[in-house]
């Protein structure tokens, strides 16, 4: 936030030009990827809007799995590009079968990609991409293209060793900074796709991208002063170690996970990213009044349930700029407005503080495991 308050420089000046070279390694660096990773002045969904104008042509056939919001959009932005999208259906909090994955390769032979969520932010569900990406490049001629918003920087996620054809994230969520850029790396088996693509595509297209990289630079004026916090960002991760980045938000999942579960709630899913935490919101509190009181007592943003799961579910995000005492302090806050709301537990014996140690033990116990 520092960096971003500084005076504005102007992007066509060797100074912005050292920046763009020294935030693209870096960007490399936290996709595990030797690729270019382009950028883009949007939401993550304008990179989602990207891979599909660009790898596709109208009429072409593509499969998604929709087990979420999130899911749900590959399939919206394929139907609005006119491709033909093949949903591979799962229940919300369900994960996709990679035998589901492998039948539908052989039902649509000819699609030409298959879009995946790595950490789905409104189910909390975590994919094993890994897996999908070993079937897809044995048994298909597709591309696999894995939204990562939430999960890069976030999830063990390697791009080039696991065979990941495009990846893209957006800058809120792993990259600790406000939202409003968007990243995106290709394979060359996704660049011979956006060479034979015949869709609209004039901002998003990754042809122009691709000339403007080679001078340090966008084909579109950037976001300048989210670069430069972006500098700072990446600095952080590399500083700190991809690795280490990884095993810190595993660990604040963990505890938080631990906090839930000891004041008596239900998780949502049995497949939890270590992005977030989706937890069931008990029958007999008010989702809404749970939420307010959070925010406005604690000054704590918890987000609700989206589509069917509005009122039924609420989100507790761990990702980013979290540290362990974030954890400890929003099991905390949330202990009191469960009670403020009448909750009790569910056996209606809940222990004065029993989230807060279940942090503290499961946090504890993780750090004596990396002194060991």
């Amino acid at each position: 936030m520092l960096a971003m308050s500084e005076p504005i420089i102007h992007h066509r000046q060797p100074e912005f030009k050292e920046l763009f070279r020294r935030v693209s390694e870096n960007l490399q660096y936290l996709f595990q990827t030797n690729l270019d990773v382009y950028t883009f002045t949007s939401s993550g969904t304008g990179a989602m809007e990207a891979a599909v104008c660009n790898l596709l042509s109208a009429g072409d056939t593509a499969l998604f799995v929709n087990g979420g919001k999130f899911g749900e959009r590959w399939g919206q932005l394929c139907s609005a590009y006119g491709v033909k999208a093949e949903e591979i259906a799962i229940d919300w909090g369900d994960v996709v079968r990679q035998d589901k994955v492998f039948n539908m390769l052989k039902k649509f032979p000819k699609a030409k990609a298959i879009f995946v969520t790595h950490s789905e932010t409104s189910t909390g569900v975590v994919t094993d991409v890994r897996s999908i990406a070993n079937i897809v490049r044995k048994d298909s001629d597709a591309v696999l293209v894995v939204d990562g918003i939430s999960s890069v920087g976030v999830l063990e996620l390697r791009m080039d060793d696991w065979g990941i054809d495009v990846l893209l994230t957006g800058s809120q969520k792993g990259l600790m900074i406000p939202p409003g850029l968007a990243f995106l790396a290709m394979s060359d088996r996704a660049r011979k796709l956006v060479e034979r693509s015949h869709l609209p595509k004039y901002y998003f297209s990754l042809t122009a991208a691709t000339k403007s990289f080679t001078d340090s630079g966008t084909p579109w004026t950037p976001a300048i002063t989210l670069f430069v916090g972006l500098d700072v960002a990446l600095r952080m991760i590399r500083n700190e170690g991809i690795e280490n980045v990884w095993g810190r938000h595993e660990r604040l999942a963990r505890a938080i996970r631990a906090g839930c579960e000891a004041l008596q709630l239900s998780l949502f899913t049995s497949f939890p990213s270590n992005a977030l935490t989706a937890v069931r919101v008990p029958a007999a509190i008010s989702a809404k009044e749970l939420l307010k009181h959070m925010k406005d007592r604690y000054g704590i943003t918890v987000a609700g349930g989206q589509g069917h799961l509005k009122g039924k579910i609420f989100r507790i995000a761990h990702l980013g700029f979290c540290d362990e005492l974030d954890a400890v302090a929003v099991i905390s806050a949330l202990e009191n407005a469960l009670r403020s709301c009448g909750w009790n537990g569910s056996s209606g014996t809940l222990e004065p503080g029993a989230g807060v140690r279940a942090v503290q033990r499961e946090l504890q116990a993780r750090m004596s495991s990396r002194i060991a």
